[in-house]
């Protein structure tokens, strides 16, 4: 098969999905490394191993298998680890990012386990992912008692960007917070600081309670609302993705990222749709060009990513908050119907969702573990009553 020179539209789409990809989100990656004890150094490591993992990773996915794999941070598990009540310390937060992603290694090696993440009732896990990312979106509002200003200005550009042009919505709306913020004078950036990307190694601490209430939600979450709907994606666009080396290929990349603080990696969705359709290449054989483009400019996102990092952390506190609020209103959207579309799962849906969003943390264990087994509960308790009827 020959390769051709790709057409502007596929260096446009590669970068529009790129900058949605990198700058919707940026700003929650930003607080979870907050949260978990991540100094300014440390943040930037994690975002250029994100970076490098999801331009190394995906244009090599790309080239090896000749479709456009297209790779992001997990942005669910971000969210997930960003309101976590557990104390992490930084070494801690390796050790939970490791354990993640040597489950997805293991998903995509043993087929038996891939077919039982799959038996997983979709409900209950958008049910988990919806109760993570509310309390972000109830913040965006609670931010308004603080700066009604702010929050009226990023909403009215959301709001409007939405009807106007979707896929622009997020970053017009982190554009016009970030401009606000200049006006008024309140991003104070350090006098120096690191430039070019940098990667600073952790050893890890493998906690149990960390990995029960931090590692195993964060690999359930980026399976069940990223992973699949990536090859959803990849398979809606006419391409037959083989899921055990893309999910085997995704946890290498996460597991090698890991210990310079990178979360995990996973297959995208949404900037996926950007670069698997007609409009960014019209010729499906060589549309792979268009991973590789997009693979290209997060690898320049490497390069500057500490002072992109810095930018954020500059920010005011209410700035980050209302924009990743705003950033997280679609993924609550969509995590909202897949928990309310099956009827049949409704009540262990709305189960799992409550106990989530609750902040419930016992034994040390955070609330998206217990409402993962407070759905799988009320999923057993309905099987036994069923099977208990049928007898009498």
């Amino acid at each position: 098969m020959t390769f051709r020179t790709p057409p502007v539209t596929a260096w446009s789409a590669a970068l529009i999905a790129a900058l949605i990809g990198f700058g919707g989100t940026v700003a929650l990656v930003v607080q979870a490394m907050r949260v978990l004890g991540g100094s300014p150094e440390q943040t930037g490591s994690a975002v250029t191993a994100l970076c490098l993992a999801i331009g190394l990773a995906g244009g090599a996915l790309s080239l090896g298998l000749r479709m456009p794999v297209v790779l992001a941070w997990s942005t669910p598990g971000a969210a997930l680890l960003a309101g976590t009540t557990a104390q992490v310390s930084w070494p801690v937060a390796i050790g939970v990012f490791l354990v993640a992603a040597l489950l997805a290694i293991v998903l995509g090696l043993v087929p038996a386990l891939g077919r039982l993440a799959e038996k997983i009732p979709s409900a209950v896990a958008s049910a988990m992912l919806a109760g993570v990312l509310l309390p972000f979106c109830l913040t965006l509002f609670r931010t308004a008692a603080v700066d009604p200003v702010l929050v009226g200005v990023i909403l009215a550009v959301f709001l409007a960007a939405r009807q106007r042009a979707p896929l622009y919505a997020l970053l017009l709306a982190l554009a016009a917070g970030v401009a606000l913020t200049l006006f008024r004078g309140g991003l104070s950036l350090p006098e120096s600081g690191q430039i070019l990307g940098m990667l600073r190694p952790q050893g890890p601490v493998f906690e149990p309670a960390a990995i029960v209430s931090l590692a195993l939600p964060l690999f359930l979450v980026t399976l069940v609302s990223q992973n699949l709907p990536g090859l959803v994606v990849l398979r809606t666009a006419g391409y037959r993705p083989p899921p055990r080396p893309l999910l085997a290929g995704v946890g290498l990349a996460s597991l090698l990222a890991a210990p310079f603080g990178a979360h995990g990696v996973n297959l995208a969705a949404i900037t996926a749709a950007i670069c698997t359709n007609p409009d960014a290449h019209p010729d499906a054989a060589q549309r792979w060009g268009v991973g590789v483009i997009y693979a290209g400019f997060y690898l320049l996102l490497a390069l500057f990513s500490p002072f992109l990092v810095g930018v954020f952390l500059a920010l005011p506190h209410a700035v980050i908050a209302a924009l990743t609020g705003l950033a997280l209103i679609p993924a609550l959207l969509g995590a909202l119907e897949g928990m309310l579309a099956p009827a049949a799962d409704r009540d262990p849906a709305i189960v799992t969702f409550l106990a989530t969003a609750s902040g419930l943390s016992l034994l040390g264990i955070g609330s998206a573990f217990w409402g993962l087994m407070a759905g799988f509960f009320a999923l057993g308790a309905r099987a036994l009553l069923r099977r208990q009827s049928r007898r009498t």
